[in-house]
């Protein structure tokens, strides 16, 4: 039974479908799908306590926080391990909470989260550097927005922001230039997959089962309680969109509480959730953002992170650095139209950075950042963000949605959860806890 196997607390980071027909997991109950020849397939069904979709590192921090508060939790993923997606493709940058409107899911949990955080990676030797940060206005025109986010980090309760005349920034900053700066000095970076292999590790530690290159097709309602679909996330490859995913069920899972925390696929995955009031569900939009590496370079061009003002769908091409010192810029905001259902369901974006980016890369740079040489900007990465409001649209904040928006009890989706969704992560999962757990 999967509940037997939750309860012995075996470190099993497999295929739960694969298992099932290994039989490695018992079913408590049998049911019928009609496969595509005519004939009819059994389909396992398993009863469990809390199902996590998706193993980011907010899957992650949810499943280790409900673990720790005692509850059984299988956590489910369509990649081959944990973090494959957004969470391995970011700044890893600990944001203080500056940008965000007062009283937002995103300023509360922001802040919160980074206390947290900081606190987490200090007891769990978590690789990080409270470096601090300088937004930078580069123009007299822009003083007026840097004066707007002073307020606004001040509202959310940020503590020790500075606001520095440009000589007082390029005194601390050398290779610098810019008319006023903004200090903000919780500002930090980490080690990312250090941090998610502890959360993994703790989880397991506690009640927290893994199950990965499982896909959840999508489910349905019954007497106000999820159901959902699952298989094995091969029997997905060769899909075109055609056939109906409900005829490549594998196996139902009937949880107690479910949170969909599938990221790029939330609401794609939300969508084939059958009963649930589908207007309640947020329209979603896809950016891309590359990052490039400074090449050549004997050490980083600056000791604080730096970064530029806010642009339209993301935070500006920033100067951040990893641990072991590579200096990196980026993202720049690249809208993605026409993403399908196999896209979002199995990771399937194109990450490639084009060299050619770095055209824009450059001019923008410089503004802060005159001393960058020609040629010396090498592709790196990319990252989707998954978000809620597109071009020319105002900025929108999380939805933590719960049964008293979608009528479905105990089914929790976590929508638009991108910058800060890394530092606000043990934040969410403490709320998330807090309030759907009875």
């Amino acid at each position: 039974m999967l509940a037997c196997l939750v309860r012995k607390r075996m470190k099993f980071s497999g295929n739960l479908v694969q298992t099932w027909k290994l039989g490695g997991v018992g079913a408590s109950a049998r049911g019928r799908r009609r496969m595509s020849s005519g004939a009819e397939a059994v389909v396992a069904k398993e009863r469990a306590d809390c199902v996590v979709i998706g193993a980011g590192v907010l899957g992650l921090a949810v499943a280790r926080e409900l673990s720790r508060r005692g509850r059984e939790v299988l956590v489910l993923d369509a990649a081959a391990s944990f973090g494959a997606a957004t969470s391995s493709r970011n700044s890893e940058v600990v944001h203080a909470g500056i940008y965000y409107p007062p009283n937002s899911l995103k300023a509360k949990f922001c802040v919160r989260g980074r206390e947290l955080l900081y606190r987490y990676c200090s007891e769990h030797g978590i690789p990080h550097r409270k470096m601090g940060k300088l937004i930078v206005a580069t123009g007299a025109s822009e003083i007026p927005k840097l004066d707007l986010l002073m307020h606004l980090g001040t509202q959310n309760g940020v503590a020790g922001l500075r606001m520095l005349e440009g000589f007082e920034a390029m005194r601390m900053e050398p290779r610098l230039r810019c008319v006023k700066a903004l200090l903000s000095p919780e500002s930090g970076i980490l080690d990312t997959h250090s941090l998610m292999l502890s959360l993994v590790g703790e989880a397991e530690t506690g009640k927290t089962t893994f199950s990965y290159n499982t896909t959840v097709l999508g489910g349905r309602v019954e007497g106000n309680q999820i159901h959902l679909h699952v298989a094995e996330t091969r029997s997905l490859e060769s899909w075109n969109g055609g056939e109906s995913l409900s005829q490549m069920q594998q196996l139902e899972l009937i949880p107690n509480l479910v949170v969909n925390s599938a990221g790029l696929a939330a609401q794609a995955l939300t969508k084939r959730f059958h009963g649930i009031n589908h207007r309640v569900i947020p329209p979603s939009h896809y950016a891309r953002g590359c990052y490039f590496m400074l090449s050549g370079s004997r050490g980083p061009p600056f000791d604080h992170l730096v970064y530029p003002i806010p642009e339209e769908g993301g935070l500006g091409v920033h100067f951040t650095v990893d641990l072991t010192g590579q200096v990196k810029f980026g993202p720049d905001v690249e809208w993605i139209d026409g993403v399908d259902d196999i896209s979002s369901f199995l990771n399937r974006f194109d990450y490639v950075v084009n060299p050619k980016r770095a055209e824009k890369f450059y001019p923008e740079i410089r503004k802060y950042y005159p001393e960058l040489k020609d040629e010396s900007l090498e592709p790196g990465y990319s990252g989707i963000r998954p978000k809620l409001s597109g071009p020319k649209q105002p900025p929108a904040d999380f939805v933590i949605q719960g049964g008293e928006s979608h009528g479905v009890h105990g089914l929790v989706n976590l929508f638009g959860i991108e910058s800060p969704g890394f530092t606000s992560s043990l934040a969410i999962a403490e709320h998330i806890a807090t309030r759907f757990l009875k």
